[in-house]
């Protein structure tokens, strides 16, 4: 016999009442605040900049030039930054340069102390300024060639490598390879991410540029201009070496940069960088600024008495380029949070 089934009925529907609009659109920025909960903020480019002028002027100039459709849009084989060294992308009290030349020199002479008798050596080890700025620059150069020159460029090489390991800054006891500024390096690593390729145009010796300049910053030796000697091609002992002429073939400061940079790039960087101390970077700054369509140039003051060292050029000169042409100038007391690499 068939058991009857009973009839089993649907569920009855669930009527959710309407929400009045009114009160919806109450909701709705309730609900547009969790959206934006859910996407983070893009990280900040240049953690180490205060907010202010400076930092605002780096970002809006490089969204400007990247920007595709923008008016000023720069393509990358165009987008070139160069960087002074000392005094801008590391500490230049004292001067790595410097400590090297006087630390080589010191050892010339006690090997050779006939050498002292020469008047631009004897003031150098005498740190006799005066003499120097009497004697006019060909005394540096001069001096250039006595301390770099007369030697294969791989010795040379070897004895900067050695002097850079272990050298510090008496004042700190840090390595002097240390003293590099972290805001500049957030810069070269934040302009290489937008397309640029960075270079340093400095006064100091070449070669031992080259050295750090990939370690410390992230720019390959080949992308480094700076003070050079006289090279020659020669045998010696048997085997043909690179060999160093105690002459000077470019001093790379002042008007000597933007002939070195066009040597080199074939055209005027769409950025400069450079800091004020010795009238060095004017003209690279400048000849930046004559490239036609956009340029920005900037200086960094050492302003900085408690973090870093004070002092200023006798005449503001820099500054006042920096007033005239429009350049950014970088206030290492007010722009920067820290100023040293950790």
């Amino acid at each position: 016999m068939e058991q009857e089934v009973p009839w089993v009925h649907p569920p009855e529907p669930v009527t959710v009442p309407m929400m009045p609009l009114q009160r919806l659109l109450r909701l709705l920025p309730l609900f547009a605040g969790l959206a934006a909960c859910t996407t983070p903020a893009p990280p900040d480019p240049l953690p180490s900049w205060n907010e202010g002028q400076a930092k605002t002027a780096i970002l809006t100039f490089v969204a400007r030039v990247t920007t595709p459709g923008s008016p000023d849009f720069v393509p990358e084989a165009e987008r070139i930054a160069t960087f002074d060294n000392d005094g801008t992308l590391w500490q230049e009290r004292p001067t790595v340069e410097v400590v090297f030349l006087l630390t080589r020199l010191k050892a010339m002479a006690e090997a050779d102390p006939a050498l002292a008798r020469d008047p631009a050596v004897k003031a150098a080890l005498a740190k006799d300024l005066a003499y120097f700025h009497e004697a006019g620059p060909h005394a540096i150069l001069e001096l250039f060639g006595v301390v770099y020159g007369g030697v294969s460029q791989d010795s040379f090489i070897a004895d900067a490598r050695a002097f850079l390991a272990e050298a510090k800054d008496p004042a700190t006891g840090r390595k002097l390879t240390e003293l590099t500024y972290q805001p500049m390096r957030e810069l070269l690593d934040y302009l290489r991410s937008k397309g640029f390729l960075t270079w340093i145009c400095s006064g100091g010796m070449r070669e031992m540029m080259r050295l750090v300049s990939d370690s410390l910053y992230g720019v390959p030796p080949e992308q480094v201009i700076g003070t050079a000697l006289q090279l020659t091609w020669k045998e010696q002992d048997g085997k043909w070496i690179l060999w160093r002429e105690p002459k000077i073939l470019t001093f790379n400061d002042q008007a000597a940069k933007p002939v070195n940079l066009s040597l080199a790039l074939g055209r005027p960087p769409l950025m400069a960088v450079g800091n004020e101390g010795g009238h060095g970077d004017i003209a690279m700054l400048t000849y930046s600024g004559s490239r036609g369509g956009p340029s920005f140039q900037m200086i960094v003051d050492h302003d900085d008495a408690a973090r870093e060292h004070l002092y200023q050029e006798p005449d503001s000169g820099s500054l006042k380029a920096a007033a005239a042409n429009g350049w950014t100038v970088i206030s290492m007391k007010n722009d920067w949070r820290t100023v040293y690499r950790p």
